[in-house]
C-alpha cells in the first residue's frame, strides 16, 4: 500500500496558531481528493523552513458558511478573516488536524527529500 504525503505551505501566524493548538482547522479553497497520511507544515517566509507534520482527521467540503459552523471554535482565524478569504466563493474545505508533530529544529525544504520548490498551497510529494 502506497502512502500519500503531501506539503502544504502556510503563514507563519497561523503555524505558529496550529503549534499552540488553537488552530485545528486549516482552510483551503481546494484540495487534494485523496486524504494523505500525512502532511508536512511549510511555514512561509520569513520562516521558510518545515515545521512538522500532521496527520488528518478529516476533510470538510461545504459551502462557507457550512464550513464555518462546524469549524469557528477550533479554526484560529476571525470570522472577518473568513469571510474575506472565500469572498465570492461557494465552496470551501477545512482540513481538521488530527495529530501534530512539531520538529524541535526546523527542516530546510531539501532535508525531507522534496523535488522542487515550496508550493504556493500544498502538493503530494
Amino acid at each position: 500500500m502506497n502512502k500519500i504525503e503531501a506539503i502544504i505551505s502556510i503563514k507563519p501566524q497561523f503555524v505558529d496558531e496550529i503549534m499552540k493548538g488553537n488552530k485545528r482547522f486549516e482552510f483551503r479553497k481546494s484540495f487534494l481528493k485523496s486524504i494523505p497520511d500525512r502532511c508536512y507544515i511549510y511555514s512561509t517566509k520569513p520562516v521558510g523552513k518545515i515545521v512538522g507534520f500532521f496527520t488528518i482527521k478529516q476533510v470538510l467540503r461545504d459551502e462557507p458558511e457550512k464550513i464555518w459552523q462546524k469549524t469557528s471554535k477550533k479554526s484560529g482565524i476571525t470570522k472577518d478573516f473568513f469571510d474575506e478569504y472565500y469572498s465570492g466563493k461557494n465552496k470551501a474545505v477545512a482540513i481538521e488536524i488530527d495529530r501534530l508533530f512539531a520538529y524541535k529544529t526546523p527542516k530546510n525544504y531539501h532535508e525531507i527529500d522534496i523535488k522542487g520548490k515550496p508550493p504556493q498551497t500544498y502538493k503530494t510529494i
